[in-house]
């Protein structure tokens, strides 16, 4: 390494644990080629607050919230200085990203750490990561099946003391699985839907969504974004579904493959579920949309470059972003969180919503105490709950918060984040005051509960699957409809909803998530609650209209 640099010194909360779960098997091999990722800090700081509801556009975007060209330059020669190869088609000014690639040996060096290889699983691991297997639910790719080995750090990440100002986050030197797929699949369903179930057009009437997925106002215009960290889909499936199981035209699904992911189908009892599931949602409830799957690999690197890639598509210009991912807060490291945020500040300010399951281990998030799903615990993403729905007639006849644990079935996340501090547009919720006081999750729900579940197709199998990785897609889809007929993107929409009357939604009074109740209002459980579409639209388009009015002299 060059010795032109001065003292080493931590980048700020770059700490990574003992890794969870997993058995140490050795050292990792030095001469071995690795690729990780620096996200720089943007040289103007985002303050989405000031914004006060106001979508900048790409170019304003560009011209001021990128990283430095000059630190960007500074770290691509330290990385040379390093041994390592600077890939310059991955790296972006845009997505702050600068992406390296050299051996293991090198890596070491550069950062100051010692990459070691690990295996799920062993006594005594301890933790709370992504591994075990859970009821109704696939193991997630990598977890315990799949990419077995990974290789993680322990201990902070150090730099010369002239960089660490610059830098958000180092990426990839950990990349053991990092989240989990937020599916149940129906215990001992058979395989034909009995009149439990719902398919997603019913869910879209029953909520009163604004516009019947046959009608003109179907999401054209629209772009919807999924991240998916595994699984996969075959176009058959997707034809078959939309032309026999909700008799509409398919919408147009496109992939795009990111760090080492791939359209992998396998069997329907994998992550395909999730996949299938959240393009069937999302496209049935809003078919005129067009859908864009951007498949990555299942770490907080891949994970990250995929909303990063998804945010900045000006190519695809998704208007919402759908993830049915995540991991308790206290798995990831909190540079990768903070990285994550910021990412996701980045779709605020431009008008791009994120929808996010919270988790399906209700208030535990299957940790040992309570514990928040994180991106949904990220204040600038819609956190997105689950409840069980019945209807009849394709009206609404009951709704209480999804709970299925006393038959060793799950629950719908929600709680208390020890990460994030209440944000301002919580202020009047009602958020208990656990620990320091944090932002409560979630902020919506829907549907999630198996019994009451989605009917989908997968891998040429009809399957009725619950979860709050089908609500992320329900309000996807929604949103779609909502920025269709608002004529404009709804944006980050976490202010704008939290002033709303209540009967902008369908308010949850009744279970609870296992240390959280249901009540009148906000609650941890289900948010604000249920979404009643037409109301939502009406209000949203009065906050539109005061908006857009001409100021008085």
């Amino acid at each position: 390494m060059s010795t032109m640099y001065s003292k080493r010194v931590a980048i700020p909360h770059s700490t990574h644990a003992p890794v969870p779960n997993a058995t140490r098997v050795g050292k990792a091999a030095d001469d071995r080629t690795i690729r990780v990722s620096v996200i720089l800090k943007r040289r103007t700081a985002l303050d989405v607050a000031s914004l006060a509801g106001r979508q900048m556009s790409r170019e304003e975007y560009a011209a001021n919230y990128g990283a430095s060209q000059q630190e960007f330059d500074a770290v691509c020669a330290f990385a040379r200085a390093s041994g390592l190869t600077v890939d310059a088609t991955a790296s972006s000014l845009l997505r702050r990203r600068v992406e390296l690639r050299g051996s293991i040996s090198a890596i070491n060096q550069a950062f100051g750490v010692e990459l070691n290889d690990y295996e799920p699983g062993g006594a005594g691991t301890g933790g709370t990561g992504s591994g075990g297997e859970e009821p109704g639910r696939a193991a997630p790719p990598g977890a315990q099946h799949g990419r077995a080995r990974f290789h993680a750090i322990v201990g902070p990440v150090t730099l010369p003391e002239e960089l660490v100002g610059s830098i958000e986050a180092v990426l990839g030197l950990d990349n053991r699985p990092i989240a989990t797929p937020k599916f149940r699949v129906r215990r001992g369903a058979a395989s034909s839907p009995d009149a439990g179930s719902f398919t997603p057009p019913q869910v879209a009437q029953v909520y009163h969504f604004p516009a019947a997925p046959t009608g003109s106002s179907n999401g054209a215009g629209q772009t919807i974004a999924i991240i998916e960290l595994g699984g996969g889909y075959h176009p058959a499936d997707i034809a078959n579904y939309f032309s026999n199981t909700v008799g509409i035209a398919a919408p147009t699904v496109t992939d795009v493959i990111l760090d080492g992911g791939s359209n992998d189908p396998t069997t329907a009892s994998s992550a395909d579920a999730e996949v299938l599931l959240d393009i069937e949602v999302a496209g049935a409830v809003a078919p005129g949309a067009n859908i864009v799957v951007y498949f990555t690999s299942n770490t907080d690197q891949g994970f990250q470059d995929a909303i990063s890639t998804a945010i900045h598509d000006a190519t695809h210009n998704p208007s919402v972003i759908s993830i049915s991912w995540g991991g308790p807060e206290s798995s990831w490291s909190r540079t990768a969180i903070n990285a994550m945020d910021t990412t996701c500040q980045s779709a605020a300010a431009l008008g791009i919503t994120i929808t996010v399951a919270s988790g399906d281990n209700g208030s535990s998030d299957g940790t040992k105490g309570t514990s928040v799903d994180f991106p949904a615990s990220s204040p600038h993403v819609l956190g997105c709950g689950g409840t069980a729905l019945t209807a009849k007639t394709g009206q609404r006849a009951s709704e209480v918060v999804w709970n299925d644990q006393a038959s060793g079935g799950g629950a719908t996340g929600g709680g208390v984040s020890a990460v994030f501090p209440l944000p301002t547009w919580q202020a009047n919720a009602r958020v208990p005051a656990v620990g320091a006081g944090g932002r409560g999750v979630p902020d919506v729900a829907g549907d999630a509960a198996p019994d009451t579940g989605y009917q989908v197709l997968v891998d040429g199998q009809a399957q009725v699957v619950g979860g709050t990785s089908a609500v992320a897609p329900l309000w996807a889809g929604l949103i779609a409809l909502l920025n269709q007929q608002l004529n404009r993107k709804v944006g980050f929409l976490n202010p704008q909803l939290y002033p709303l009357r209540e009967t902008t939604f369908f308010d949850i009074t009744s279970g609870d998530n296992g240390a959280f109740a249901a009540q009148a209002g906000w609650d941890a459980c289900t948010g604000l609650g249920s979404p009643n579409g037409q109301a939502l639209l009406t209000a949203l388009r009065a906050v539109v209209a005061t908006a857009s009015a001409p100021s008085k002299p």
